[in-house]
């Protein structure tokens, strides 16, 4: 089943970035949980000629996730779950961890063990099965010696336990600050990132919405 779902989903360029098994009253009547998140490099280019990017609609990208991933969730007999659908708020970031493929980074933020500090969750399929879910994986700040994403920010609005948003955002606005156009520094300068092949341009979308 799981390879099924991952020749599904890469035909959108979306991955498989995690499973888990679900508690009896998580999602009732369905018993594993395959997370979604985008395929690099190709999402991009992808999601851009969809006809949710081109239309003018608000929120593009979430519309194409519950289209993409709705289909998906009919033809398997799945359940389809968002991240951006609520209250009450799907918890992504907890399925993440209990994926054994995403951590608490040093800096607060998820880290997974393919697309780093970029890690992105398009949406979930909940399947009735209980299947078989692969070995986990180790966290890759274990063995990251510089860890060049503490002081990567200029103001340290990212911190272990906590997130300073309006230094984030003032400094956003500050000569020089290539963030708005490249994505977060922090996340850019973590290793893993760096060879997931995320393009600019997908980070620069996202931080329009954040800015």
């Amino acid at each position: 089943m799981l390879t099924h779902i991952e020749d599904l989903a890469a035909r959108h360029l979306l991955a498989l970035f995690g499973a888990l098994h679900l508690e009896l009253d998580e999602v009732p009547g369905y018993r594993t949980l395959v997370l979604l998140g985008p395929a690099e490099p190709g999402f991009w280019p992808c999601f851009t000629a969809s006809p949710e990017y081109t239309d003018g609609a608000p929120d593009p990208m979430n519309r194409w996730s519950e289209r993409v991933i709705g289909a998906m969730a009919q033809h398997l007999d799945a359940k389809a779950i968002f991240p951006f659908t609520g209250p009450p708020w799907p918890p992504f970031t907890g399925w993440a961890r209990r994926s054994g493929r995403a951590w608490p980074s040093p800096v607060g933020l998820l880290v997974h063990d393919i697309a780093g500090l970029m890690v992105s969750y398009r949406g979930a399929l909940a399947v009735r099965d209980r299947l078989d879910l692969p070995a986990l994986s180790v966290s890759p700040c274990e063995t990251c010696t510089d860890q060049p994403c503490r002081t990567a920010c200029p103001v340290m609005a990212l911190k272990p336990t906590a997130y300073d948003v309006p230094a984030c955002k003032t400094d956003l606005d500050r000569p020089g600050n290539d963030c708005r156009a490249r994505g977060c520094a922090v996340r850019r300068t973590c290793p893993i990132s760096q060879t997931y092949g995320r393009q600019e341009a997908q980070s620069a979308f996202h931080m329009e919405y954040f800015g």
